[in-house]
């Protein structure tokens, strides 16, 4: 079989085909195109900021609470160890361990609740400027 053959075979192929516009086309390939790019950018994205891929995402584990000290009658960690939310002796709002206001707690005034109910039924609200309380 030769080039000619080949050549001849396709054009052949190509005359059944429906004739599609050029525009349509170049405008679907470009949808493509661009769609694709997206979509790669937005993975990589969530990668390079530590995300992680969309398919990660699916699989999550329970939170695992940190043994607690000897917790007082508001449900506060008096042992000096560490819980899941933070307050501040002299404040009114509890933080995550993780927000910049928890880092500026000094380590003998902090309180250690385990949940955020025992947190609030202690008189504290969530800090506005810490994400995900």
């Amino acid at each position: 079989m030769s080039v000619a053959d080949i050549q001849e075979r396709c054009n052949t192929a190509l005359v059944r085909l429906p004739k599609v516009p050029r525009d349509v086309l170049i405008l679907g390939v470009l949808v493509l195109a661009s769609s694709a790019s997206f979509g790669l950018g937005y993975v990589t994205g969530r990668e390079v900021a530590g995300q992680g891929s969309p398919v990660s995402l699916l699989v999550t584990t329970a939170p695992v609470d940190p043994p607690l000290g000897t917790l007082g009658s508001s449900g506060a960690d008096v042992s000096g160890q560490t819980g899941n939310y933070v307050a501040s002796k002299n404040g009114a709002k509890y933080y995550l361990p993780s927000c910049a206001g928890a880092k500026r707690i000094s380590e003998p005034n902090k309180i250690w609740f385990a949940s955020m109910g025992a947190a609030q039924a202690a008189g504290y609200t969530p800090a506005a400027n810490c994400k995900g309380l």
